[in-house]
């Protein structure tokens, strides 16, 4: 497979940019976005399977289903951790296809597993573990593609993987409740369960929530197989990588992401079952996948916001912002089992999701800067060194890109379990969620001081 091995890439160097290297970048980057959509949609799949389970047979307690709307959340951020640093070691087209095709795994497993309310809860936390492999995949994915685009243009990239990436959130969201009323893949699919609401009988099909993706995850393994690149200049050990321990800015920018991303991703995985607890008479699937969409199509307006504004100005407001809309949704949910406002609800949620989004963007905006102004600023002013310094800048940023979101995505374990814990100790969410603006105001303090306000260390 030498023929899609790259052995020179420059994406700096206009004259080869404008040549041949845009083209080659742009089908990198188209192919892709579906395999992390997929990824998306296979991480994210328990959130809405958890909701029908007790509808389908299966008798786990409120704390047991939030377990497993979270586990996946916690091994897939866990994973980014060693996945962010696969795409240098084992090539970008070679982790994308092997990776992509392993969500079959979880796929299947869960279309069987849930035909048979006997299967028992241990078998099911195993599924939910390795639906953490469509969480690991976007550490690597966002690595990979951050190699193909000069730093100009590296926001728009990074925004249109991620953003168009997380679709498979909400797509999952939308798409799981419509497949589960229909026997999409006739006998083959298995057969139906009987469910009875308010009196009437009907049938599901859960197991096509797993079955769904199969064949577009099949698909798209295949076309990062055959389509993509490997990158011969992206080619670095784990030791060469692991130089960003030492790097302050590593260490500040997972923080700043955990508060951007893992608000996305945690909101995602406990937003069902939020609604399910607090407005028990509401469809939680109903509304469950705007929040996903809109932050997810509102990203790349993030990294494009950063391009133009600069990514520490856009993030620092949008913490602001992410804070007063926490403050909002506590306002608007029932208390002591009385009063909420489901609209008002609903719109300040929405508002969350879309802030999350945009510092999404802005904050994965931000790494590729920082690195590459704290490289070129420790080279000396020879184009020999200014060249390796941009090499260096584009290696440990890819790294950081991927561990940052490792950390990030602890946050789909943290919210969901945060919404349990606080409900089953005091009754109420309430406590969570101010947990969640103690968190943001950090968030405002670190990105103020270290890169928006006038005289940083490291204005990006």
């Amino acid at each position: 497979m030498a023929s899609h091995v790259i052995s020179q890439w420059n994406p700096e160097d206009k004259a080869q940019w404008e040549r041949s290297g845009r083209a080659v970048a742009q089908r990198n980057l188209w192919l892709s976005i579906p395999a992390l959509t997929l990824a998306f949609a296979v991480w994210m799949v328990w959130s809405v399977v958890v909701v029908n389970l007790p509808s389908v047979g299966f008798k786990y307690s409120t704390n047991q289903l939030f377990w497993l709307a979270a586990l996946p959340a916690l091994c897939g951020a866990t994973l980014r951790i060693f996945y962010s640093f696969a795409v240098p070691i084992f090539g970008g087209r070679r982790w994308t296809a092997i990776s992509t095709a392993t969500l079959l795994l979880p796929a299947l497993g869960i279309g069987f597993a849930v035909q048979n309310p006997a299967t028992p809860y241990e078998a099911m936390v195993v599924l939910a573990l390795l639906c953490g492999f469509g969480g690991g995949n976007f550490a690597s994915s966002m690595a990979n593609i951050s190699f193909f685009f000069p730093k100009a243009q590296k926001g728009y990239a990074l925004g249109m993987n991620a953003g168009l990436g997380n679709l498979g959130v909400s797509i999952v969201q939308f798409v799981v409740p419509l497949v589960i009323t229909a026997g999409v893949f006739g006998t083959i699919g298995g057969e139906p369960a009987t469910v009875t609401k308010a009196g009437q009988t009907s049938q599901m099909w859960l197991q096509n929530a797993g079955f769904i993706w199969v064949p577009f995850i099949a698909l798209s393994a295949l076309s990062a197989w055959f389509g993509m690149n490997d990158l011969a200049d992206a080619k670095a050990s784990f030791a060469d990588q692991a130089v960003i321990f030492k790097r302050k800015h590593n260490w500040l920018m997972c923080w700043l992401y955990l508060g951007t991303f893992g608000s996305f991703i945690g909101y995602s995985a406990g937003f069902p079952l939020l609604i399910k607890s607090q407005f028990p008479g509401i469809n939680a699937l109903q509304y469950a996948w705007l929040g996903p969409l809109v932050g997810a199509l509102i990203r790349p307006l993030g990294g494009w916001l950063s391009d133009k504004l600069g990514g520490a100005r856009v993030t620092f407001w949008n913490f602001i912002a992410m804070a007063v809309g926490v403050y909002a949704v506590l306002q608007f949910l029932p208390h002591g089992g009385q009063g909420g406002n489901f609209i008002g609800f609903l719109i300040s949620f929405m508002a969350l999701f879309a802030f999350s989004g945009i510092g999404n963007g802005s904050t994965f905006r931000m790494i590729p800067v920082i690195f590459m102004t704290e490289r070129q600023r420790e080279a000396a002013q020879t184009p020999a060194a200014q060249e390796q310094a941009v090499k260096d800048a584009n290696k440990e940023a890819a790294a950081v890109l991927g561990f940052s979101s490792a950390i990030g995505a602890y946050g789909g374990f943290f919210i969901p379990k945060s919404y349990g814990t606080a409900i089953a100790l005091t009754g109420s969410p309430d406590a969570a969620l101010y947990g969640f603006i103690v968190f943001y105001l950090t968030c405002i303090a670190a990105t103020w001081w270290f890169y928006s306000r006038k005289n940083a260390a490291m204005p990006c």
